[in-house]
């Protein structure tokens, strides 16, 4: 770069950074969702954001074209080096672009130190090299939790994912939510039941799970282009179309299996969705936040049974603001043992930034302080660092503003940054042990000991 060349210090596109009101919603949500996840005993690990190209190829990934790849860069006369010698790296590397893929290698690399069954999460940022647009972003943080076990994984723990699911958004409490159930055998099953060759499932399936994008004509149109017969396609736009409540389905899907042919595994999706929702209810979720969805798929190969996806009603064009599913063979792509999973993930970039552009979430106040001890005069500045420490102390957080400025300006300073009480303290208040309280929201000022400043502090933000 020459001298006096401008540096366009723009945030990248696709790179999302918070104005400190953003960012503390983030890690307030953060604490509740890892609080959830905790009380069900999933423990928290960090994988790196590097890993080897090959990991993150090994299984179903969404395609190469969304993984940045990592090279070094180097000054020129290491480069010049590196170019003389031939030497083009021992192995690629890139940032990972979910937390799936790298559990699995995670677990492979830590086999012999870890329990099992293994309830893990991890709430770490993400990259994806696709299109940037609104409401997605390149990097972003997901908020995931996985449960893998050596041989066999009880469907229970399937039934608990909705659990929390719930748990989590009543917490947040952004209105009424719906968690949409299925499983891959069910549509699986029915596909061949009905001649859809072995070879086409997984792609029938794909067009099958994009209904909501691009609606049904289209889908019809994707699946003929597939080699899939009108009679076959409408057979599928009729039975991903059943609904009714959970027993009703359940109903028709048992119906189904009785009566076409090629059912072994319709019958065994049903079995275990049945067992799903049977844990499900007795988790004591409502009736009104979850249903069975027979058109949900979930797009990642690696699915196998249970899916979920969950929808904000009311709002539906936000899509899915948690989603996941059962898999068996992805940690045993790199072990060569069966080692069945499950779990589910919160895109929570992407949901905080549709949240708020909908209304349904606003930002907290810039700063976590509740009180400014605010500067009257320079010589008293002991006293103003006593009392905050004292309001510290009992839990309160505290600025103590160390510029002397006109007190108007030092409450414009206080409220701008949504610190609800100013503490005032002259040469009067301090030889009488005392101080003035003004709470900025009603404009109240009320004289407290200096004894009683805490206690009265934390009575009016209760």
């Amino acid at each position: 770069m020459a001298k006096g060349d401008k540096i366009n210090f723009s945030t990248p596109s696709g790179f999302p950074e918070f104005l400190p009101s953003e960012k503390r919603l983030e890690l307030y949500l953060l604490d509740i969702i890892r609080r959830v996840f905790e009380s069900y005993g999933f423990t928290p690990i960090e994988t790196p954001a590097v890993e080897r190209l090959e990991v993150l190829q090994a299984k179903g990934n969404q395609g190469d074209n969304i993984i940045y790849g990592i090279d070094p860069i180097l000054p020129p006369n290491r480069q010049a080096e590196r170019d003389k010698s031939g030497e083009t790296g021992s192995e690629s590397r890139a940032l990972k672009f979910d937390q799936t893929v790298p559990l699995a290698a995670y677990i492979a690399r830590h086999l012999n130190e870890l329990t099992f069954p293994f309830a893990r999460y991890q709430m770490d940022v993400v990259f994806r090299g696709e299109r940037a647009k609104d409401g997605r972003f390149r990097q972003f943080r997901q908020c995931d939790i996985d449960v893998v076990a050596r041989r066999e994984l009880s469907l229970l723990y399937d039934a608990q994912m909705p659990a929390i699911i719930t748990e989590i958004f009543e917490a947040i409490n952004i209105g009424d939510f719906l968690i949409r159930i299925n499983n891959r055998k069910v549509l699986t099953g029915f596909f061949k039941s009905v001649g859809i060759t072995e070879d086409k499932i997984k792609s029938c399936i794909g067009i099958v799970d994009n209904l909501e994008k691009i609606g049904e004509i289209k889908v019809k149109q994707e699946l003929e282009k597939e080699g899939v017969s009108e009679e076959q396609t409408q057979k599928i736009i009729e039975f991903i179309k059943i609904d009714g409540s959970v027993d009703e389905v359940l109903d028709k899907l048992k119906h189904l299996a009785e009566n076409l042919s090629e059912t072994e595994q319709l019958s065994l999706g049903v079995s275990e969705l049945e067992t799903v929702i049977a844990g499900v209810r007795n988790l004591g979720v409502a009736e009104n936040r979850f249903c069975i969805d027979l058109s949900i798929a979930r797009g990642l190969d690696y699915y196998t049974g249970t899916v979920y996806e969950t929808t904000l009603l009311g709002h539906e064009a936000l899509g899915s603001i948690c989603s996941g599913g059962r898999y068996e063979e992805l940690v045993g792509v790199f072990l060569g043992e069966k080692m069945p999973g499950v779990g589910i993930s919160i895109g929570l970039t992407r949901l905080i930034s549709r949240l708020l552009k909908a209304g349904i979430l606003n930002t907290l106040a810039a700063t976590p302080a509740q009180v400014m001890v605010v500067n009257m005069q320079e010589d008293l500045m002991p006293t103003y660092l006593k009392v905050s420490q004292h309001l510290r102390q009992a839990g309160i957080n505290v600025i103590t503003n160390f510029d002397k400025r006109p007190l108007g300006k030092q409450f414009q300073l206080a409220d701008k940054q949504g610190i609800q009480f100013c503490v005032i303290i002259g040469s009067e208040e301090a030889a009488a042990q005392k101080s003035c309280l003004k709470d900025l929201k009603t404009g109240e000022q009320v004289e407290v000991l200096l004894v009683n400043l805490a206690e009265e502090v934390k009575r009016r933000l209760a």
